[in-house]
Formats: structure tokens, C-alpha cells, sequence
């Protein structure tokens, strides 16, 4: 048992935070080969008017957004599989209790319990361990 998880909860939820894994990074890969060709074409010598270049500029910024929820997601996943690692996994950063398999099961990167995470998301502050 770890952190009122069985060793079978554990790494079939290892195997679901692996998965997604995979998949975000290959997600990120390819934003970056579309932006990075995205930014060949302007250099190429495509002409835009103002009204294109405006669709094209708040384009750019919604893929910097979805790059950038991409990344946050494989690093929250990262600090999962790390403390599955060192067997930490399943506890709450903020007070130190245990997320509980339902939550992990819904969310396996869950860092918070259902009370924190409703803290945080209230705009209350509380403490970090």
C-alpha cells in the first residue's frame, strides 16, 4: 500500500499518467514542427494585410496558450511519476493528507486533495508544506 493506494491501483494509474504523457509530448512536438513552419511561410514572403496579420498574431497567441497548458500538463505529470518514485505519491502538497483513489482515479496528477484544491480554487490561501 501507498498512501492508502494498492501496489495494482498504483501502476495502473503510473501506466495512465505514462500514457497521457506520451501523448502530450507528441501533441507539443507537433505544435512546435506547425509554428516553426507557420513562421517559414511568413519569411517565405506571403503577404498579409493588417486584418490577416491581426487573425494570424491572435492565432499564434492560441497556440502559445495551448503550448503552454500542454507543458504545464506533462510537468504536473512528471512531478507525479516522481513521487510515485519515491513513494510519495497520493498525498497532498499542501497538508500532507491523503488525495484518496477517487480523486486519483478522476485526476491521476492530482498534487492537492479535494479540500485544498477547493481552496485554491476559491482564492483562499493556504499554507504549502
Amino acid at each position: 500500500m501507498m498512501n492508502g493506494l494498492s501496489a495494482k491501483e498504483v501502476e495502473h494509474l503510473r501506466q495512465r499518467l505514462r500514457d497521457e504523457h506520451a501523448q502530450l509530448r507528441g501533441e507539443v512536438a507537433g505544435e512546435l514542427a506547425r509554428t516553426e513552419q507557420g513562421r517559414y511561410l511568413d519569411l517565405a514572403g506571403q503577404v498579409h494585410d493588417r486584418g490577416d496579420e491581426a487573425v494570424a498574431d491572435l492565432l499564434e497567441d492560441l497556440e502559445i496558450v495551448a503550448l503552454d497548458r500542454h507543458v504545464h500538463r506533462v510537468r504536473l505529470i512528471e512531478t507525479a511519476l516522481a513521487a510515485i518514485d519515491q513513494g510519495r505519491y497520493g498525498l497532498c502538497r499542501v497538508c500532507g493528507e491523503q488525495i484518496g483513489s477517487a480523486r486519483l482515479e478522476a485526476e491521476p496528477a492530482a498534487e492537492r486533495c479535494i479540500g485544498c484544491q477547493t481552496t485554491l480554487e476559491s482564492g483562499q490561501h493556504a499554507p504549502t508544506l
